[in-house]
């Protein structure tokens, strides 16, 4: 074996040999003479790889076990650029602490959407500061703040604004414009695409084929980005100009192809959109989309079949996906496919007929998050706000009940705690609301060492600063503490925090916090107070005063009512235009002013019906007894009861 090792490296340093191709055959003619050779086999995967022909090389390494550890650095590219990611984590993890390892640790990271590692790895790189890598570790640590945002860590973010360097290479711009599409900052996503098209097509060291190459990307974001903004006439007519075809990465020409399907107005014929959406090319395994790239296409998959009227299909289909996971869960994906269920089950029925079918549902799926949302926004719809927040509180108490942790996780989950929370401030009951925040607040305090969202922590501890007791306020200062830890240029931590010492503990304020909050000299700047003293102190208008004579409203004097046009399908055979209509038509006859019956029998009739004229007294006699009064409906010429015979 070492013999036949010599003999290769003495070869291969007697030749000047720059074609892979040569170095393969020079590795198989020693490999022939013996396969245990690991020098050999070595050269040969090297030699594999620079050919890009992977598959053989991840042949040689299962059929070579022992170059797994010689070569665990060719081992780890292999797997990742063979499409199995999360197996090069696993080698590359392993593997010396080179600066190679590390951007293959990095890349492999990514492509897993392991973000968290991809994120530490490329940290670590940009830290050891080596000359030339700059560039490419600040184009891929924003690729992967852009996905940590996606994946809602996004307190893990390098960088949560665009900066002045962000926008000096269309690289890094375009990086920018996906971190600011993740967070919803759609127009500044805008700016930052049409700087990085500028510096793209500014660059002269890139022929017109590599610009058009870079800018096709670009322009499917710019398309998105206009769709979502609602300007989608000017998305249709960018995404005319885009050519599917050139578009080399499979999974962007999918999305492309479907961002101009859900962009173009001619495709109103849901049928025709089917079958365009199920002509798109599925990207390979290499070039797959990321898991909330694949929701999105899954969901949009859905509702085009939902279009076409295959309630049946999708109907099944979500079911499959959502029995797949443990409920209850807060997953988008499965929740967003309980949403689709319930809307299969409904069969484009809405408000109160879609309740009375989705509502057996939920007695087989009490547990479905999606479902619960589902109905809870159709109470809303029907205006019964009454019942979603009775359906939310008894889901929260049975989980509660349960006591299991991750039924917990999904009790105090963000999402959730705003739904009931925004339904208790409808119906007024603020009390109720802030003892939800601070609740939920405490569960994640004691859960984790980071909290949860920050929009929950700071709506908790403003919650809790309004009550003014000590307990309450010294929760409050742990709540902004935490979230000042976590970042200490938080303005609305250090306000919080602020106003919390300011309350409890004033000895606590250092001078530090205080000059993080602005100052009131600041704020009121542009402020004329001069001239506001002048204005004087606004007063109520007279038709804000709450008396009964303020509040009626009398017809204008001066303007004459117009006559109401009526239909001529409405109007009588004989109605003549010129003859005015008695105002009294309305009312029975015998209710009109100018009704004067006729005889005898009509006239006293009409005395019977006076309303407030004078009324005849009947004589009755002695025993005061009346046949009205009697109210038995005695009929005239009966006997009497209790007496025999005799009439009245």
């Amino acid at each position: 074996m070492a013999a036949s090792a010599k003999s290769l490296s003495a070869l291969l340093a007697q030749t000047s040999i720059d074609d892979p191709e040569e170095y393969l055959k020079a590795a198989n003619a020693a490999i022939k003479k013996s396969k245990s050779d690991l020098e050999a086999q070595h050269t040969k995967l090297v030699a594999l790889l620079k050919l890009d022909r992977h598959e053989d090389a991840l042949k040689v390494l299962n059929d070579v076990p022992q170059l797994q550890e010689r070569a665990r650095f060719e081992h780890a590219y292999a797997l990742y650029i063979s499409g199995d990611a999360a197996k090069a984590v696993e080698v590359a993890a392993k593997g010396d602490d080179s600066r190679a390892m590390k951007h293959v640790l990095a890349q492999s990271a990514y492509r897993s959407e392991d973000f968290e590692q991809a994120a530490r790895a490329y940290r670590e790189l940009s830290e050891q500061n080596q000359a030339g890598e700059e560039a490419d570790i600040r184009i891929n640590s924003g690729a992967v703040d852009a996905q940590l945002e996606w994946a809602e860590l996004g307190h893990l973010a390098h960088t949560k604004k665009p900066d002045r360097e962000d926008l000096q290479a269309f690289e890094t711009a375009y990086n920018a414009a996906c971190g600011s599409v993740s967070r919803g900052e759609l127009g500044q996503a805008e700016i930052c695409l049409k700087r990085a098209k500028d510096l793209c097509n500014a660059l002269t060291d890139l022929s017109d084929a590599e610009k058009q190459a870079e800018l096709l990307p670009i322009t499917v974001q710019q398309v998105y980005v206009l769709t979502q903004l609602g300007r989608v006439d000017e998305a249709e007519q960018l995404s005319t100009t885009i050519p599917f075809a050139e578009i080399k990465e499979l999974s962007t020409r999918y999305v492309a192809q479907v961002n101009s399907i859900a962009a173009s107005k001619e495709h109103s014929n849901p049928y025709l959109s089917h079958r365009l959406f199920h002509a798109s090319p599925k990207p390979p395994i290499t070039d797959q989309h990321f898991s909330f790239q694949s929701n999105v296409l899954r969901q949009d998959e859905y509702v085009v079949d939902l279009l076409v009227h295959k309630s049946v299909g999708v109907a099944q289909s979500t079911a499959k996906l959502i029995a797949s996971t443990p409920a209850p869960t807060t997953s988008p994906s499965i929740n967003t496919a309980a949403v689709i269920n319930a809307a299969a089950h409904s069969r484009n029925m809405t408000e109160k007929a879609a309740l009375k079918a989705i509502l057996p549902l939920l007695e087989k799926r009490p547990t479905d998050v999606g479902l619960l949302l589902t109905i809870t926004h159709l109470y809303l719809l029907t205006n019964n706000p009454a019942a979603a927040t009775h359906l939310l509180e008894s889901f929260f108490k049975r989980l509660e009940q349960s006591g299991s942790s991750s039924d917990l996780d999904v009790r105090n989950s963000p999402g959730l705690v705003a739904t009931l929370v925004s339904l208790y401030s409808q119906q007024g009951r603020f009390s109720t609301s802030k003892t939800e925040l601070a609740k939920a607040a405490s569960y994640w305090r004691h859960k984790s060492k980071t909290g949860t969202s920050k929009s929950l922590m700071v709506a908790a501890g403003t919650a809790l600063l309004d009550t003014h007791s000590p307990e309450s306020l010294s929760a409050a200062a742990d709540i902004f503490t935490k979230l000042h830890e976590q970042d200490s240029t938080d303005r609305a931590a250090n306000a919080g925090l602020v106003a919390a010492y300011s309350l409890s503990t004033p000895e606590r304020l250092s001078s530090e916090l205080l000059d993080s909050i602005p100052q009131a000299e600041r704020l009121v700047a542009d402020i004329d107070a001069a001239a506001l003293e002048a204005a004087g102190i606004p007063t109520l208008a007279p038709s804000t005063v709450t008396t009964t004579e303020s509040r009626k409203r009398s017809a204008p004097k001066d303007i004459s009512s117009k006559a109401k046009r009526i239909r001529k399908s409405k109007m009588p055979k004989d109605f003549d235009p010129d003859k005015k209509m008695d105002p009294e038509r309305w009312l029975p006859m015998r209710d009109r002013s100018y009704y004067k019956p006729k005889g005898k029998k009509g006239k006293k009739k009409l005395e019977g019906l006076t309303q407030g004229g004078p009324v005849v007294e009947e004589k009755v006699t002695q025993e005061g007894k009346q046949a009205a009064a009697a109210g038995g409906g005695q009929k005239k010429g009966g006997k009497k009861k209790g007496k025999g015979g005799g009439k009245w």
